[in-house]
């Protein structure tokens, strides 16, 4: 009894699925915009031959799987051979090309690459370079994306730039979701039900209406709710902070006006250049 050609090509289908599953897990897990051209060429080629395995019912399949896994170990010889040689890795994945070299267009280069203007321009933008003028460095990556450095004049601020000391940052801790409490989130950071509680109740909004929230490493509490029409206030925690230095700064000066005892005066000058300081160094992390 012959198998009907319909199921033949399900069957077919799901048996190439299975072992391009396995194919591909043991190859790795590469986007697309990572492959370098001998890899997109290799997976068209796959991708061709799955497809020509599952509808051509008329042709061998143990063929087809056989084809499958010679293109497939293929790259795995190809990517001995680049560990092995430099020069094999270079012509195999191409070089990184420096389009843009101490703020000047590399015509050359980018003429070279097959590249234009618009082209050039369009990949900037993607970096946010929306003015060539702001760019020291731009550099054409094997894969096609385009690694960009700004001139120094143009980049953020860091707080290294300005030598100041700060805590690592910590992964935000999903505590909510869908309207639900994570205990074993919660439970990693040093924050409980009632304090959790607490802050939604600051926050006028009920556990049920939280889709997501997270606290961040300065143990802040954000959360997304799911009526988008209620507005959320703004948390007032760092601007308080902020206000109250403020104050103790201006109370000590006050004080130095007010006393007559020239070792007081000295004393609170002191503190209250102290405090100037210590506000100046972490107002950009109080004001939101």
């Amino acid at each position: 009894m012959s198998v009907p050609a319909w199921f033949e090509v399900i069957l077919r289908s799901i048996t190439a699925l299975i072992v391009l599953f396995f194919i591909t897990k043991f190859l790795g897990r590469k986007q697309i915009t990572q492959l370098t051209l001998f890899e997109y060429i290799i997976a068209i080629t796959i991708g061709s031959i799955v497809a020509e395995i599952s509808t051509g019912i008329e042709k061998n399949f143990l063929y087809g799987i056989y084809s499958l896994l010679v293109w497939s170990l293929l790259p795995l010889g190809i990517l001995f051979l680049s560990l092995k040689s430099k020069k094999f890795r270079d012509f195999i994945d191409g070089t990184p090309k420096v389009i843009i070299k101490e703020g000047k267009i590399q015509e050359d280069t980018l003429t070279k690459e097959k590249y234009t203007v618009d082209d050039l321009t369009e990949l900037l933008r993607k970096k946010n370079a929306f003015n060539l003028a702001d760019v020291e460095f731009a550099v054409l990556e094997p894969n096609g994306d385009l690694n960009v450095l700004l001139k120094k004049e143009n980049q953020p601020i860091t707080p290294k730039d300005i030598q100041l000391q700060v805590a690592p940052e910590k992964e935000a801790k999903t505590v909510i979701s869908e309207g639900q409490i994570l205990d074993e989130a919660l439970g990693e950071t040093v924050f409980n039900r009632a304090w959790l509680k607490a802050e939604l109740e600051k926050l006028n909004v009920a556990l049920d209406n939280v889709f997501i929230g997270q606290i961040d490493s300065y143990g802040k509490l954000t959360v997304d709710i799911y009526d988008d029409k209620i507005q959320l206030p703004n948390s007032q925690e760092r601007a308080l902070l902020l206000a109250t230095l403020k104050k103790c700064q201006a109370d000590l000066e006050l004080f130095t006006l007010a006393t007559e005892s020239k070792p007081a005066q000295e004393m609170y000058k002191l503190n209250a250049k102290r405090i100037e300081n210590m506000v100046n160094r972490i107002k950009p992390f109080l004001v939101e």
